[in-house]
């Protein structure tokens, strides 16, 4: 298990499904404090607002509140103050998976501990918040898409330990981001947010900067370290901002999403040792830019992708190393950028100029770079490292010691992905250990020397195919 990945027992594997009326397990034994004192837990089944808000207020630890199909006007917020725990968490779900729908003024208010909701259309105009009173919060597979043009954060996150897990985020044509994680304070972030399988589809804002899809972290809050997880999400054409992914902090993963047919980017804006690892970028102007110090982008596969100026970009900056946490860009230094496989045109990976401080000390190593004429790479600044990249189809632009020309035999298989063919001069020749490295984009581990590029060669091995609308949101299983 990755050192950084939430272990939070109650949340995983948990109510997945629709919740039937007579189907939920209610736990047999709870370690309450005093049979007299506290009730066994209860499934409820309410069918108004007013009869919601009662029984959230009364809920105790393992309750379920079942809400009934129909359509559900607030007039403002339905407060979560009660806490579950651990091992029994209050459960506040729709009866069938999208068939309790949530319109007026205002949805689900965060402030207590190990709470579910699950199952909603939240069709409201006020968005969600989920505040550093609570912790442990689960959201599942709901449907949102907030009502009121002026709302700009559709869910905030600041408390820790919340899993926001197979929803669909839709529709948003205003300034401000789908998801928005930030912290207690001004400068800290919450731990270990996890936001997984995912659908994030239209974000259409034209406004120039503030339509990212989800933003984690903010300026101030670049050297917090989060611990955030973002994994297996589907964006598409998410074209609000520069920035599909936005990440303002430290110490988080973002790997294993597919970005599809979105001009927008995966972008280290600011923080340190971030990684970035095995996402697919396919069409639309879909990249990674690279801000910041010390972080790890491998595996990653960029294809078809109009890029205006790199597929790649490792950052120059207005500031070296930003101790201030400002909004300048930090210029990328001690970045590793491994074990990428990029198809396209123009620039496949630049390092950044036209700002005062350029990136420094930054290692390109065993990536498979297929141009369509011109500079493979656009190199500036200085104690770069290059090492075992192919490139193919336009000129290395690099040291001659860091490539070598020689066409890697590539091949589209069923699901549009560009793969390594069976006696490719990029099977294992790789001249770089990097030992963080130990799986390709598949999830397949890298074995004996090394492939270059996203894709190890296995045979007989199981290939990963982009995200499609099975694999993520409410329905997916």
């Amino acid at each position: 298990m990755d050192p950084r990945t939430p272990r939070i027992g109650w949340r995983r594997g948990a109510l997945l499904g629709a919740v039937a009326a007579t189907a939920l397990a209610v736990p047999l034994a709870l370690a309450w404090p005093s049979a007299a004192s506290v009730r066994p837990a209860r499934v409820v089944t309410v069918a108004s607002v007013s009869g919601l808000q009662n029984a959230v207020a009364q809920a105790q630890p393992g309750d379920t509140i079942q809400v009934a199909d129909g359509t559900y006007t607030t007039s403002g917020p339905i407060r979560l103050s009660r806490s579950g725990t651990a091992t029994a968490p209050i459960t506040i779900a729709a009866v069938h998976v999208g068939k309790a729908v949530i319109r007026g003024s205002d949805g689900f208010a965060f402030g207590g501990a190990y709470v579910v909701v699950q199952g909603f259309q939240l069709l409201h105009g006020n968005g969600i918040s989920i505040p550093t009173s609570a912790h442990n919060v689960k959201f599942s597979r709901n449907l949102v898409q907030i009502s009121k043009g002026s709302t700009q954060y559709w869910l905030t996150v600041a408390a820790d330990d919340v899993e926001i897990d197979h929803n669909t985020f839709q529709h948003k044509s205003t300034i401000g981001n789908f998801i928005e994680v930030i912290g207690p304070g001004t400068s800290a972030m919450a731990q270990r947010t996890w936001i997984h399988h995912n659908y994030f589809l239209d974000h259409s804002f034209h406004g120039g900067n503030g339509g990212e899809a989800i933003r984690v972290g903010l300026s101030g809050r670049q050297h917090g370290s989060a611990k955030a997880i973002l994994e297996y999400n589907l964006f598409e054409k998410c074209n609000g901002d520069l920035e599909v992914i936005s990440v303002k902090s430290t110490d988080d993963i973002i790997r294993y999403n597919t970005l599809l047919n979105s001009n927008g980017t995966i972008t280290l804006r600011h923080g340190n040792h971030n990684l970035v690892d095995g996402n697919l970028l396919i069409g639309g102007k879909a990249g990674i830019r690279i801000f910041g110090n010390n972080h790890t982008v491998v595996n990653n596969l960029i294809q078809n992708s109009a890029i205006g100026s790199q597929a790649i970009e490792v950052g120059a900056g207005e500031i070296r190393d930003d101790t201030k946490s400002t909004t300048a860009h930090d210029a990328a230094d001690h970045v590793l950028v491994a074990f990428n496989t990029v198809v396209g045109r123009g620039t496949l990976v630049g390092f950044g100029s036209g700002k005062r401080f350029l990136p420094t000390d930054d290692t390109v190593a065993d990536n498979l770079l297929v141009g369509s004429g011109g500079s493979a790479v656009r190199v500036t600044g200085s104690s770069h490292h290059f090492q075992g990249n192919i490139v193919w189809g336009a000129s290395g632009g690099m040291p001659s010691s860091g490539f070598r020309t020689v066409n890697p035999n590539l091949a589209q298989d069923s699901g549009g992905l560009f793969r390594l063919r069976a006696g490719s001069a990029a099977i294992d020749s790789a001249q770089g250990s990097y030992p963080m490295v130990v799986q390709d984009m598949d999830v397949q581990a890298r074995s004996g020397a090394k492939d270059v590029g996203a894709d190890e060669f296995v045979s007989g091995g199981t290939n990963r195919r982009p995200l499609s609308t099975a694999d993520v949101g409410p329905l997916a299983a």
